[in-house]
């Protein structure tokens, strides 16, 4: 019989648990505080208390797994995807902000995430998030009734 490598404590997966728990918390704390009642017991409350009770579960299966050590060897940190992602995102937000409209930022949005999953063509990738978010703002805002930021692209359709 050969003995067993001794498992260690894997102390990252037990912090990401406890993240995790953290934000169940924060999940259920914030649907304490809604103050809009249904008269069949779902509403706007049902769905922050599923995610809270996903997210005890994740918390409870990642802190289990770390203690044994069972967790998956993590890959090295490639920081290039993340920067991509983030500038779309901050591009979202100041073309919004500075009043260029929904349609824009979500296209450059969708062509740095694109981007940051290995795709080259940034142009295509662009084109194709304008397309996306041209029938995402015209579903909000013709069939739903619901405003998104208007911007130059958003005042033609």
């Amino acid at each position: 019989m050969t003995p067993s490598p001794q498992r260690r404590v894997d102390v990252a997966g037990l912090v990401i648990a406890l993240v995790l728990l953290v934000l169940a918390g924060l999940v259920w704390w914030d649907m304490t505080k809604l103050q809009i009642l249904s008269p069949y017991d779902l509403g706007p409350k049902v769905m922050p208390i599923v995610v809270s009770t996903c997210l005890v579960l994740l918390a409870i299966g990642n802190g289990i797994g770390a203690l044994r050590g069972d967790l998956p060897a993590r890959d090295s940190l490639d920081w290039m995807p993340i920067v991509l992602i983030l500038g779309g995102l901050v591009c979202l937000i100041a073309l919004i902000g500075l009043g260029g409209g929904f349609i824009l930022g979500t296209a450059i949005l969708f062509a740095t995430t694109s981007r940051a999953f290995g795709r080259r063509a940034f142009l295509v990738d662009f084109l194709i998030g304008l397309v996306l978010a041209v029938l995402v703002y015209v579903l909000f805002s013709k069939l739903l009734a619901l405003s998104l930021p208007a911007g130059p692209l958003e005042r033609l359709i």
